[in-house]
């Protein structure tokens, strides 16, 4: 598995095609989270405030085009009843990794945003 500081951006035609996808500001990233997003899988941690951060690996199915709908499954502090799966658009999941980039370029940490947690647990809940 290739770490987050040794991502090579992605080859420059998938980049086209996702480009139009996200803001400009963006664009500068996208490369990169072309790349961590072809890998399928990626382990972090997830920041609890005034605690422990809790550890997860988090997997998809990769497909090529923005429009498709991947399935992604993470599991926390590798616990099978800590076993979470959503489905989401390509264009939405790679915005997601964007993102996660961004916050190890902050703080050295692998995680995702919140907005991502609601989503994965909100799905959870109505799959229920």
């Amino acid at each position: 598995m290739t770490s987050i500081e040794d991502i090579q951006p992605a080859p420059k035609g998938q980049i086209m095609i996702y480009q139009p996808y996200y803001h400009k500001d963006k664009h500068k990233i996208l490369p990169y989270a072309l790349s961590l997003y072809s890998q399928g899988h990626l382990e972090g941690t997830r920041r609890i405030e005034g605690g422990k951060g809790i550890p997860f690996v988090v997997s998809w199915f990769v497909s090529n085009l923005p429009s498709e709908i991947t399935r992604c499954r993470m599991q926390f502090d590798g616990q099978a009843e800590l076993n979470y799966e959503i489905t989401i658009l390509n264009a939405e999941f790679i915005d997601y990794l964007i993102s996660v980039l961004k916050i190890y370029q902050e703080g050295q940490i692998v995680d995702f945003p919140q907005g991502f947690y609601r989503k994965l647990l909100h799905c959870e809940e109505s799959a229920s």
